[in-house]
Formats: C-alpha cells, sequence, structure tokens
C-alpha cells in the first residue's frame, strides 16, 4: 500500500502546482521584460552619443568650409557662394531628416520578444480550454 504525503494530490495539490506554474512563468516574463528594458536602454544611450558626435563634427565641417569658400571667393562671388551653401544645406537638412525616419522605421519594436512570448502564452491558455 503506497502513502502519499498530505497535500500532494487532490485539488490542493492541482492548485499548488498551477499556482507554482503562473508564479514561474511571471517571473519568466519580469526577467525577459527586465533584459529587453536594459537593452533598450543601451541602444538609446549608443544612438545620442553617436547622434551627437555626429552633429558637432559636422557642424565643425559646415562652418570651417563654408568660411574658407566664402573668403575665397570674397572678391568675385560671394553672394552667389552664400546663396549656393544655404541651399545646399537645405538640401542636406532635407536628406537627413528622410534618412532619420527610415531609420526609426527599421528599429524593433521595444519590448517586441516580451510581448511576444506573452501572446503565445494567451494562446496556449485559450487553446487548452
Amino acid at each position: 500500500m503506497e502513502t502519499q504525503p498530505p497535500g500532494s494530490s487532490g485539488l490542493l495539490g492541482s492548485l499548488r502546482g498551477l499556482a507554482d506554474g503562473l508564479i514561474g512563468s511571471v517571473h519568466d516574463r519580469i526577467e525577459l521584460f527586465t533584459v529587453e528594458l536594459q537593452e533598450e536602454k543601451l541602444r538609446l544611450v549608443q544612438t545620442l552619443l553617436w547622434v551627437g558626435a555626429v552633429g558637432v563634427l559636422a557642424m565643425l565641417a559646415v562652418i570651417m568650409t563654408s568660411f574658407a569658400l566664402v573668403i575665397l571667393f570674397w572678391d568675385t562671388a560671394r553672394v552667389a557662394v552664400v546663396v549656393g551653401l544655404t541651399l545646399a544645406y537645405v538640401a542636406g537638412f532635407a536628406g537627413a531628416v528622410v534618412g532619420f525616419r527610415r531609420f526609426l522605421r527599421r528599429q524593433p519594436k521595444p519590448f517586441d520578444s516580451t510581448l511576444r512570448e506573452l501572446r503565445k502564452d494567451r494562446a496556449c491558455l485559450r487553446s487548452e480550454n
């Protein structure tokens, strides 16, 4: 005759198993969320550093090139050079805006893995009912 430890079978044991599985699943999802949150924070910091470096260096290059061209053509065509540089800067700005929008569209959605796992969990729970 086998003896079972109290509470290891029956309704109470099933409820404990269900609660343990539920808590484990929630724990896994929270862990995944925190990992993705750290990744998003790191990616944001990296992006801001790159944007800052590119912005500062581009501005210095533009200023120095503009200054050199205006000085070079001071006597002959300074107005034409200033107008031409202005048009070039506007075109460059428009191109940068378009490129940045494309960059943002290509980025993965934040917390995509967590949301995907939660959708799988919901689908699994619905199919078992």
